[in-house]
């Protein structure tokens, strides 16, 4: 970042949301003490993080939007104790709640770079999912790069904090995928069929 300058930010900020390993926890804060010592203005990591948060969730949108509904079902058809009932309820769930889904997935660890997904394949249109996105990013980024500009050099507490509740967040989606792989084993060990939705 003090090589680059602010674009670092945005570069950091954009492979984080396509690598989700990279955690933002780490890299604004880091990017907001940064700003701190002078080598770039508080506006601009915030702004180029704000970017670089749009341009990777694009990525992922586009991405959505190239394997379609009927390729993620055919795939969910392949992986055991999947099924594509499961991607379409998912979709329609999504269609149902796109906006809010977009916008608080961009402040919820682990889902930010999740949302994107459903969003490209359920074809949300652009200017919206661009809008709900750099909303959610926003806030998302100031708060984090703020924290890291005001706590100077003890910005590393900043992720000491957060932790914890991205865990949280983690340890539900394993939960849900344990409950869903149980309940689709029994439903095979049984010789039940998995009830199906229809195609919207």
């Amino acid at each position: 970042m003090r090589t680059i300058g602010s674009p670092g930010v945005g570069l950091a900020t954009a492979l984080e949301t396509v690598f989700p390993p990279i955690p933002s926890e780490l890299v604004l804060p880091l990017s907001g003490y940064t700003a701190s010592q002078g080598h770039y203005s508080l506006v601009a990591a915030i702004a180029w993080a704000t970017a670089g948060s749009l341009a990777g969730a694009l990525v992922l949108y586009w991405l959505g939007a190239a394997w379609g509904l009927d390729r993620l079902c055919a795939l969910a058809d392949r992986i055991p104790l999947m099924h594509a009932d499961d991607v379409r309820k998912a979709v329609e769930w999504f269609r149902r709640h796109g906006r809010a889904a977009v916008f608080l997935g961009r402040l919820v660890p682990g889902v930010r770079s999740l949302v994107s997904i459903p969003a490209g394949v359920d074809r949300m249109p652009l200017w919206t999912f661009c809008l709900y996105t750099t909303a959610g990013s926003l806030l998302w980024n100031a708060a984090l790069i703020l924290a890291g500009y005001e706590l100077g050099e003890q910005w590393h507490l900043v992720e000491a904090y957060v932790d914890p509740a991205s865990n949280v967040v983690y340890a539900l989606v394993v939960l849900v995928i344990v409950v869903i792989a149980a309940r689709r084993l029994r439903q095979r060990l049984s010789g039940e069929q998995p009830r199906s939705t229809p195609p919207q």
